[in-house]
């Protein structure tokens, strides 16, 4: 429960800046009371401090017998603030001077996952590579081209001088993805080393992949 609680922290960090919905920021993330398998997410304005300016959500973190994700904590955050949602009696609380919601995810329907949801995804596992997981692949920087394309610079490897750019579609299979990359950023029947995109030497087109 705390590794999850602390994944959960991981993802949300990027919407202190960031706003997870609409004008909404993460203003907190608390780990619910000892015997409750939750997390609670404390949103509000930007730079908000003010407890009755804020509104805390608890969500569960299992689903059955499975782990509930950042994602799918993100997810049901999204949707909860978003229109109007009626909560019994006994779900409507407080907690430090702030209104606390009990989320009963069986009556949400969680917002999609969103195209900057994934490359969000994408870019921080290249940034910071889990080595034992993915064979790394050093990010230098990315683009977004278009709402349906992101392209990647990785810098120089001894097979492949300069820098290589890779061109992925979001919303792709993102697992499959990673754990392929270094392998296909040599991949010769998709690359273009004729660009006009002065910043690498080749173009890698992974967005059919």
């Amino acid at each position: 429960m705390v590794e999850q609680q602390a994944d959960v922290t991981d993802l949300l960090l990027h919407h202190v800046y960031a706003p997870l919905v609409e004008d909404q920021h993460v203003r907190g993330v608390l780990p619910a009371p000892p015997a409750t398998d939750a997390v609670r997410v404390v949103l509000g304005d930007k730079g908000e401090f003010a407890p009755d300016r804020l509104t805390a959500y608890e969500i569960p973190l299992r689903a059955g017998d499975e782990p509930r994700t950042p994602h799918d904590v993100a997810a049901l955050l999204r949707a909860v603030h978003t229109g109007t949602h009626i909560y019994p009696r006994d779900k409507v609380g407080t907690v430090m001077g702030m209104t606390l919601f009990t989320v009963d995810p069986a009556t949400v329907t969680p917002a999609p996952f969103t195209d900057d949801d994934w490359a969000f995804t994408l870019l921080r596992c290249l940034a910071s590579p889990s080595t034992e997981e993915y064979p790394p692949a050093r990010l230098c920087g990315f683009l977004f081209l278009a709402p349906d394309r992101l392209r990647l610079y990785f810098g120089a490897e001894p097979d492949l001088p300069g820098t290589t750019a890779a061109d992925v579609r979001p919303g792709g299979a993102l697992t499959a993805l990673l754990a392929a990359l270094p392998s296909l950023l040599d991949e010769q029947r998709l690359t273009k080393t004729d660009t006009d995109d002065p910043h690498c030497s080749r173009v890698v087109d992974l967005t059919g992949w």
